[in-house]
């Protein structure tokens, strides 16, 4: 059953305008920033801000607490090709579009659904890649589920993480009568079915897999397919 695909993309919003990535800007934006002007600001800085959230494997931390990744890589590259230095400033997923719009980055690297909303206010470029939404369940609470029907109950609990959009849509619109919880990071909320206080949770692959795999005793996946 395909009902919902994430774009992971290269994020371009209000405070930098690539000639590349040509878009519309909104309100009174539009008429205050341009992409000169904003560019020029990061040479001149010789540094880009990147605004970013980790999210396993796309953007994490190593041992030494070093930032790594295919998201922290991209970002690199991008600041290669102008020329300048980079910074990377943690912010919490729910949070980042204000943030970037306050000017405390230039740009959000990182795992974002395109949604109309979105679009009214940020400029996305073309996706870097792609990822699909799985779903992992609990197996004490939710194991005689039937797919998908049986998670479409008052009393069945899905967790997301906290400004992932396409978490709380597909649960809307597939399970509408399922009740939802947020938690601002993903392994929290995974955490939550393994422990048996919630039936559900979704999340771009691979992270379902892998923690269906770790907990093979706690999770199950009802479907491989992607949502």
């Amino acid at each position: 059953m395909k009902v919902l695909k994430t774009s992971l993309t290269l994020l371009l919003g209000l405070l930098l305008m690539l000639p590349a990535y040509t878009g519309a800007l909104a309100g009174e934006t539009q008429q205050q920033l341009t992409s000169e002007s904003v560019i020029e600001t990061i040479k001149k800085r010789g540094k880009l801000m990147v605004g970013m959230s980790t999210f396993v494997p796309w953007a994490m931390r190593n041992k030494q607490g070093d930032l790594i990744g295919f998201e922290i890589d991209v970002a690199k590259k991008v600041a290669e090709d102008m020329g300048v230095d980079i910074e990377f400033v943690p912010t919490q997923w729910s949070g980042i579009i204000p943030a970037l719009i306050a000017g405390k980055f230039d740009v959000i690297i990182g795992g974002m659904s395109v949604t109309p909303q979105r679009n009214l206010t940020i400029n996305f470029t073309a996706p870097y890649a792609h990822s699909g939404m799985g779903i992992a369940a609990s197996k004490k609470l939710a194991g005689d589920f039937a797919w998908p029907e049986g998670f479409n109950r008052s009393d069945v609990i899905f967790v997301c993480r906290r400004g992932v959009t396409p978490c709380t849509d597909a649960v809307e619109k597939i399970w509408p009568k399922a009740k939802i919880r947020q938690f601002d990071d993903d392994t929290m909320a995974f955490q939550e079915v393994v422990n048996g206080n919630a039936h559900a949770t979704l999340s771009s692959h691979p992270k379902p897999v892998k923690f269906t795999y770790r907990y093979p005793d706690a999770l199950y996946m009802p479907t491989t397919e992607n949502l």
